[in-house]
């Protein structure tokens, strides 16, 4: 396998001149890195923090049209959402694959209003007609019965029928992983986490020349040279823009949006649902993680104003989705059955000038907007993980003015690393399947020649003691937290089981990272720290 190491691709960015520096390795920005570096560019991609640590991990894990957005009436932007879902089902089949909806109807006296029934079946018409039938199923009523066969404890008093359409999931930090893979093995883009761009450099015609980044890891500064930057932090971005710009700016508003993860067993689910929130004009999901007996449930959708670094899930969050979630089921959950938990900050963009601003983030548009400032550097903003391919191509295209070379877009049909003819056959090579494509027949050499890599590292989840030795190896990880939150989502599964098996991951991977005794007591209270830190804001113990 080539090398996806961090020491190299530091060492290559001192003495480079690149094409396009891409400051933050979200979806979106290892989305940019791969199209350009597809098309002739030298690029470097680098963020802050580990790669999809900020918005891009804390997705609902869902590659989707949007339903919702007809009601907006946002028809553009559902047929887009619709033809990127399907170029990702193709390009990346091991990490995205098709998931079932339902959306269950209720009524009283076995009777659902005949207008609600109307304007589910339109809006699934619609959808269908929008791309949504290029999965290879359509939209279909569902009895009763049905619907209680996929969502066991919906509250059987008032439920009538439902309907099932067909979307698709994938674990948005995997997706984004293999963009930057993607874009270093195959297109030989220098990739690096843990290096945050302090300030940018402008020539004598004021055109951007440089980007001076401090390696987070070394606590050293360096200076990237470059034609042009690509501004792709998501929430952060107008941070990037006045750092370019010398002036503050105001392009992203964040929304936050919580999730929570509950056992199996608590909350079955055969299939993703839609369940409505009484009192509010909104909508949760509950959908179960893949290869994993936890179910989880999201989103809120609220205004946020507070530090953007790592916001806090709080306990009106954590009343409002289990309220939602007991409204429409006999699960009666609790808090007690909460098992993890994550906030996430989504990056919407600020209402164009003489438009209202409404007070629902719900309500603002997932569009995205690519703005040049004419020196060089590239901002873009706003948008969804599902459509990060289609932000790319507008994002390098707005680079033709200011490199000499650009060849056509390829990313349409380009398979992601890992895409290959292997094909798994037992339950532990789909599992790794599911996770790496083509790269588990690495992994399962390491178990060869080490039976022991097979062992079940963490009770209750599927991760094997391979994979986490693999993801320093082969995936820059760089630390426990971003082995347990990031590289595998046992942390999002659940935190207290998780943070049992840390002193074992730890042992496990410290040979690779020369971790020694005091390092590997500092991994253990940072990782403990964050737990705590997540559960006790929210209003749980851990």
């Amino acid at each position: 396998m080539t090398s996806f190491q961090r020491p190299d691709a530091l060492a290559a960015m001192t003495k480079t001149t690149y094409d396009v520096v891409v400051i933050g390795a979200g979806m979106t920005g290892a989305g940019v890195a791969l199209d350009a570096a597809s098309r002739g560019l030298r690029v470097a991609l680098i963020d802050g923090g580990d790669i999809s640590s900020g918005t891009s991990s804390k997705s609902s894990k869902m590659v989707h049209g949007g339903l919702r957005y007809l009601q907006q009436k946002e028809f553009r932007l559902v047929y887009e959402n619709l033809r990127e879902r399907q170029r990702l089902l193709e390009n990346a089949p091991f990490l995205v694959r098709p998931l079932p909806f339902l959306i269950p109807l209720f009524g009283s006296h076995g009777v659902v209003s005949k207008t609600i029934v109307k304007g589910y079946a339109t809006a699934l018409r619609l959808y269908d007609l929008s791309g949504g039938w290029r999965i290879g199923k359509r939209y279909r009523r569902v009895t009763r019965s049905e619907a209680l066969a996929y969502l066991p404890s919906l509250n059987t008093d008032r439920l009538v029928a439902g309907f099932l359409y067909q979307d698709a999931r994938g674990d948005d930090a995997r997706v984004a992983l293999t963009l930057a893979r993607s874009a270093s093995l195959d297109f030989n883009a220098d990739v690096a986490n843990y290096v945050r761009a302090v300030s940018i450099t402008h020539d004598a015609t004021g055109r951007a020349s440089a980007v001076v980044c401090r390696d987070e890891l070394a606590n050293t500064t360096f200076s990237i040279s470059t034609r042009t930057i690509v501004n792709a932090t998501g929430v952060w971005a107008d941070d990037i823009f006045a750092m370019a710009e010398q002036e503050s700016s105001h392009h992203v508003t964040p929304a936050k949006g919580v999730h929570l993860s509950v056992p199996r067993d608590r909350l079955t689910a055969d299939v993703a649902a839609v369940l409505n929130v009484p009192g509010d004009r909104r909508s949760i999901f509950v959908v179960p993680f893949e290869d994993a007996p936890y179910t989880f449930i999201g989103t809120t959708d609220t205004a946020y104003s507070g530090p953007l670094d790592n916001p806090d899930c709080t306990p009106d969050d954590v009343a409002y989705l289990l309220n939602a979630v007991n409204a429409s089921t006999s699960s009666n959950l609790t808090v007690a059955d909460i098992t993890g938990l994550w906030a996430g900050l989504r990056p919407l963009l600020v209402p164009a000038k003489g438009k209202k601003i409404s007070e629902r983030t719900a309500d603002l548009s997932r569009r995205h907007e690519v703005l040049d400032t004419k020196d060089g550097v590239i901002h873009v903003t706003g948008g969804k993980w599902t459509t990060y391919r289609q932000m790319a191509e507008d994002t390098v295209d707005a680079l033709k003015p200011y490199v000499s070379r650009l060849a056509n877009v390829r990313t349409k049909n380009l398979r992601l690393h890992g895409f290959g003819p292997w094909r798994p056959t037992s339950a532990l090579e789909t599992h790794l399947y599911n996770r790496y494509g083509q790269d588990a027949t690495t992994l399962l050499a390491m178990i060869k020649e080490d039976p022991l890599l097979a062992r079940e590292t963490i009770d209750g989840q599927s991760y094997v003691d391979a994979e986490f030795i693999f993801a320093v190896r082969h995936e820059m990880a760089t630390s426990l937290i971003d082995l347990v939150t990031r590289r595998t989502r046992a942390h999002l599964h659940d935190a207290r089981t998780t943070l049992r098996s840390a002193g074992a991951i730890t042992a496990l991977v410290a040979p690779e990272l020369k971790w020694g005794d005091e390092e590997c007591r500092s991994q253990l209270d940072a990782y403990r720290k964050l737990a705590n830190h997540e559960f006790t804001a929210a209003g749980l113990t851990l």
